[in-house]
C-alpha cells in the first residue's frame, strides 16, 4: 500500500452531522450535497469531507457521529446560513493513503493504517485531530459502485 506524507492547511466547512451506525444509510450527504449545489460549492474548487468522530470498536454503532462537511471560501457570508452549521477543520502533517473499491472495505484501509503503518514509520497517530475522509466520487455515479476516498490520517513525529 502506497502512503504519501502530506501537509495539509486548515479548512472552513459547513456541516451536516449524522448519529448512527457508519454502515447504515447516509443521509445527511444528501442534505449537504443540496445546500452545496444552492450555494455554488462544489469541486474542483471546494471538497466534500467525511469526518467520522468516533471508533466504531468503542462506541456503540447507535451512537457513532459522523461530519458530512464542504469546503467554504474565505468569503464565504455564513450569517445568511442560519440553519447550516460551520466550524475549522485543522490542517498539519497527514499520511495519505488514496482508496478506490466498495464502500464496506474502506475500514480495511483504517486498519491497515493503524495497526500496521503507523507501528512501521516514524511517525504517531495524532489524535488530537480528526481523520478526514476527502471524497472524490460520487459510488452511486461509478459504473462498480465503488468509492475513490483520499483518506487523511493525522500524524506526528514519534
Amino acid at each position: 500500500m502506497n502512503v504519501l506524507i502530506k501537509t495539509l492547511p486548515e479548512y472552513e466547512v459547513a456541516f451536516v452531522r449524522r448519529i448512527g451506525s457508519y454502515f447504515e444509510p447516509q443521509d445527511h450527504w444528501g442534505k449537504l450535497i443540496q445546500w452545496s449545489a444552492k450555494n455554488g460549492l462544489f469541486p474542483p474548487i471546494q471538497h466534500f469531507i467525511g469526518i467520522s468522530l468516533d471508533n466504531q470498536s468503542l462506541v456503540e454503532a447507535d451512537k457513532c457521529r459522523h461530519d458530512a462537511c464542504v469546503t467554504i471560501p474565505k468569503d464565504f457570508e455564513k450569517e445568511e446560513h442560519p440553519n447550516m452549521q460551520f466550524k475549522k477543520v485543522d490542517g498539519g502533517l497527514y499520511a495519505l493513503y488514496s482508496f478506490y473499491d466498495s464502500p464496506e472495505k474502506l475500514a480495511l484501509v483504517y486498519q491497515y493504517m493503524f495497526e500496521y503503518w503507523l507501528p512501521n514509520e516514524n511517525y504517531e497517530a495524532d489524535f488530537n485531530r480528526n481523520n478526514l475522509e476527502f471524497n472524490m466520487n460520487n459510488p452511486a455515479d461509478d459504473p462498480e459502485g465503488k468509492c475513490k476516498v483520499d483518506l487523511y490520517v493525522p500524524i506526528k513525529a514519534k
